[in-house]
């Protein structure tokens, strides 16, 4: 298996490696070749301790839209022009009534 690793330059110190998560391993010093070593100490200490390395396959999902089904349920019917009309008429009514809140 693979990891990838951070190898940067430490002003004074020589190099520090580090892993990301989830094996937020770092180590320091002089040389490339010593913080690689040092850190694959580390994740090989965390393997002999009970640690598992797996892959997990995820494959995405759609969601799908509860209201979707609900769609055009009204198509065709004759009340829902006139049941709109209501809507807007009572809308209209609240909004001039100065004591609805």
């Amino acid at each position: 298996m693979q990891i990838p690793i951070l190898i940067e330059r430490v002003a004074g110190n020589g190099y520090r490696s580090c892993g990301g998560e989830p094996f937020a391993l770092s180590a320091e010093g002089a040389t490339r070749a010593e913080v690689v070593a040092k850190l694959h100490e580390q994740l090989q200490q965390r393997l002999q301790d009970g640690a598992e390395l797996l892959t997990l396959e995820v494959t995405a999902t759609t969601t799908k839209n509860p209201w979707a089904e609900s769609a055009g349920m009204f198509q065709g019917d004759p009340y829902f022009d006139e049941w709109q009309q209501a809507i807007a008429e009572n809308r209209r009514k609240m909004d001039e009534d100065s004591e609805i809140p």
